[in-house]
């Protein structure tokens, strides 16, 4: 069976990896990452140690050369300032900026399809013209380009978790983004039984949220905001890797533990977490919800693996009749 090849930029700790290996497995296809990247050295550690392989460090100074043909591109791009943004001149207005990395790459490789991923800001930052710049580069490079803001609590992860995808095709296709998928897991299935005396919080600083807020659900995460104000839900508000300490609270008292983050990114138990708990606070604030990016994948997969069929096809084609 053909694989289909992928590349994995900005990689993280591998949600884009982990979505697509799920959603080729359930689809009865093959998937081969022939390329990742990453500049944090504890993420390639934990990519490594789940993967296989260690992704490459800095992407800037990678050779789109030197990047292997693929099927696919995903990146979890950084949203940083574009430097001339909002002049429109494609290429012009992106260099300096990380996106530039994957425009080249594109631009050279010409992948079937790609998943870009980022935070809901993008659409409103700099009144709209860095998405809209971002947009109309992909198109110039002959790509047909959709975008949408989706809430990982609409695909089965109890964390709202919103996030801007944006989906880009070589040929003319019925793409449409995927249906929420509800209910959402409960809190019970991903709350650990028996917990580390670590995590809780302080006997002041338990009782001090306690005393401004009574929470209406049996089991709940608590959220402070940078105001003082809490609030309660059944689900977690978004983990964030820059947040402070007691930012998320279960029921008020205690910390969620590394693997309880993961699985609120939607990866599995048999995710192997091997960095201390700062580092996984950080890993998962900074991931991409697995679910999120799977739902995308299996709606552009059929057109992913029906152009591969139409290639394979056509060389072998060459191959039999000396055109190659």
């Amino acid at each position: 069976m053909e694989k289909i090849k992928f590349i994995d930029l900005f990689c993280g700790i591998g949600g884009f990896r982990q979505a697509m290996d799920e959603a080729c497995s359930e689809n009865d296809l093959i998937s081969e990452c022939v390329f990742s990247s990453d500049i944090d050295l504890f993420c390639q550690e934990s990519y490594e140690a789940n993967f296989g392989h260690r992704p490459a460090g800095d992407i800037t100074k990678i050779s789109e050369k030197d990047i292997p043909d693929h099927d696919i591109l995903f990146a979890g791009f950084p949203c940083q300032p574009f430097s001339i943004i909002g002049q429109m001149q494609g290429f012009n207005d992106i260099r300096g900026t990380l996106f530039f990395d994957i425009a080249r790459i594109l631009k050279h490789k010409r992948p079937t399809a790609f998943v870009l991923e980022n935070v809901k800001q993008l659409v409103g930052h700099n009144k709209g013209q860095t998405l809209k710049t971002i947009l109309k580069t992909l198109r110039d490079l002959g790509y047909h380009v959709q975008y949408a803001v989706l809430n990982a609590l609409d695909y089965g992860l109890p964390q709202k978790r919103e996030r801007v995808i944006i989906v880009g095709h070589r040929e003319p296709i019925f793409f449409s983004f995927p249906s929420p998928i509800k209910p959402f897991k409960p809190l019970s299935d991903i709350l650990e039984k028996k917990v580390d005396k670590k995590h809780y919080a302080s006997d002041y600083i338990a009782s001090k949220r306690k005393e401004k807020h009574t929470s209406a659900y049996k089991l709940s995460i608590w959220h402070e905001n940078k105001a003082g104000n809490i609030c309660s839900y059944p689900y977690s508000c978004a983990l964030r890797a820059g947040a402070s300490y007691n930012y998320l609270l279960v029921n008020g008292e205690r910390r969620l533990t590394p693997r309880e983050m993961f699985r609120l990114q939607g990866f599995p138990d048999s995710y192997k977490i091997i960095v201390n708990d700062s580092q996984a606070r950080k890993q998962a604030g900074n991931a991409v919800p697995v679910n999120i990016v799977k739902a995308v994948i299996l709606k552009l997969l059929p057109y992913v693996a029906t152009t591969l069929d139409m290639t394979c096809v056509l060389r072998d084609y060459e191959v039999e009749y000396g055109t190659r």
